[in-house]
């Protein structure tokens, strides 16, 4: 990954998303999603972003979110984006993703890590550039 090429993001102001967090007594659960394998484990969250539903890993989602309202969520940190010149797979906290050329691949910090892979349409429509 060249981190030099990454842009600053941030969530639009309508971008929420609805969460659950699972605190179960389980050893986890594995689903297929993105093309890949993901993995859920004690702890995380569940989400629903406007009917796309996957799991975030609990250290990811507490750095990033905040809550808006009981169950309603915010992304208030900022991320680092690229558009994908090739299709590839990326491994996430939970899994693997697979994208395509023109995807963003998405990043919790300016090193390029703690990253996922977001449709480029889907990208869009929730992000827009940070000063």
């Amino acid at each position: 990954m060249r981190v030099n090429k990454l842009q600053k993001f941030r969530k639009k102001p309508a971008a929420t998303i609805r969460a659950i967090r699972l605190k179960l007594d389980m050893p986890g659960f594995h689903y297929r999603k993105w093309g890949g394998e993901q993995f859920a484990k004690p702890g995380d969250w569940l989400i629903d972003n406007s009917g796309d539903v996957y799991t975030v890993d609990a250290d990811s989602f507490d750095r990033t979110y905040q809550e808006v309202s009981p169950g309603v969520y915010f992304k208030s940190a900022v991320v680092y984006a690229i558009q994908a010149e090739n299709d590839g797979v990326i491994t996430t906290r939970e899994g693997t993703t697979h994208y395509r050329a023109g995807d963003y691949l998405v990043f919790n910090d300016a090193q390029g890590e703690d990253g996922y892979a977001v449709g480029r349409e889907q990208f869009e429509r929730m992000y827009e550039p940070a000063a």
